[in-house]
């Protein structure tokens, strides 16, 4: 059965998700991933769909290494992976100036080392039991569990979207969490992840490589392309790194035209200059069967793992994440 992946990043409620990744794992996808974010705490999402399955992966997509300390992450992660029996897949990244600052009153600064050290007392702190560390970017004087975790290797997933954190990736992670990748994205991740793990004396093969997709589904392929054109000016409006995402995947123009419309407060201007071509070429949108064809062509590009990730608000929403779930199942 080929492997496919579902994600949550806000409009479902907590019980919703639980019963979304119920269904998911009923029709054989092998993993369910919450954002952080603003949609609900992710590992009590996670810690609830635990209970309500018995072998799908749970992961996080991811959660910030700024917002929260290392050794809350540590503990959150032993205690989903332990609710789930041993399912738990540890997905961190840096986040984003534009929120983690504003957002949360948090300095961003060094995310490279803020998530290689990160890992490490993550890591440590989960295999020993206690961990004291003295980085540059993390200080734990000395943290200790009083509890023992179910697994002392749970396995982390890093965010990446440029060369430097792909190459951290290849240096410590487990996998590499994409987002919004064309069909040339994998190979090119696999080249640094692999420049990366030849640094650090790893096996680049053992790295999966999975990406997130945004997902919208439909009857007609216009109508989904209208549905998921808002989302996408979101990101490529409010996240530098995306709009910067989207221009070096071939859309500079596009890209620019979103940012100045974003800048001016004009989000209708912004959400009509993001393109189908755009869309097409970044996410999965269509009817079923144009969805089922895309999900196949990026796994025939060398993804081990597309992620399909709907976005859908508001009444009905449950109904709509539903839709693409039964659309997009292997």
């Amino acid at each position: 059965m080929s492997r496919i992946g579902i994600a949550f990043s806000g409009g479902l409620t907590a019980s919703e998700i639980a019963d979304c990744a119920e269904r998911a794992e009923a029709l054989g996808y092998e993993s369910v991933w919450v954002a952080e974010g603003h949609g609900g705490d992710q590992f009590a999402i996670l810690a609830a769909c635990a209970l309500r399955t018995r072998r799908i992966r749970l992961g996080t997509a991811i959660s910030s290494v700024f917002v929260r300390t290392a050794p809350t992450i540590a503990m959150a992660a032993a205690t989903v992976d332990e609710l789930s029996g041993g399912r738990f897949v540890l997905g961190l990244g840096s986040s984003h100036r534009v929120q983690v600052g504003p957002e949360h009153g948090v300095e961003y600064a060094r995310p490279l080392d803020r998530v290689r050290e990160t890992v490490a007392v993550v890591r440590a702190l989960l295999r020993d039991g206690d961990v004291s560390h003295a980085g540059e970017t993390v200080r734990v004087e000395r943290f200790e569990l009083w509890f023992r975790p179910h697994r002392g290797d749970v396995p982390v997933y890093l965010s990446a979207l440029f060369p430097k954190m792909l190459e951290l990736c290849g240096e410590i992670a487990d996998g590499v969490i994409l987002t919004r990748s064309t069909l040339a994205s994998a190979a090119a991740a696999r080249a640094r992840v692999a420049a990366g793990a030849a640094r650090a004396g790893r096996d680049p093969v053992a790295i999966e490589i999975a990406s997130l997709f945004p997902a919208s589904v439909a009857p007609d392929r216009d109508e989904a392309l209208a549905a998921a054109r808002p989302g996408l000016a979101f990101y490529a409006g409010f996240f530098p790194r995306y709009n910067r995402l989207l221009a070096e995947s071939g859309f500079p123009a596009e890209a620019a035209a979103i940012a100045k419309a974003w800048s001016e407060g004009d989000t209708a201007a912004a959400t009509r200059a993001v393109t189908d071509e755009m869309l097409a070429a970044t996410g999965i949108a269509g009817t079923p069967a144009e969805c089922r064809e895309r999900v196949e062509a990026y796994r025939d590009s060398g993804l081990d793992l597309p992620i399909i990730s709907p976005f859908a608000r508001g009444a009905g929403a449950k109904e709509r994440f539903l839709a693409a779930i039964e659309a997009c199942a292997p």
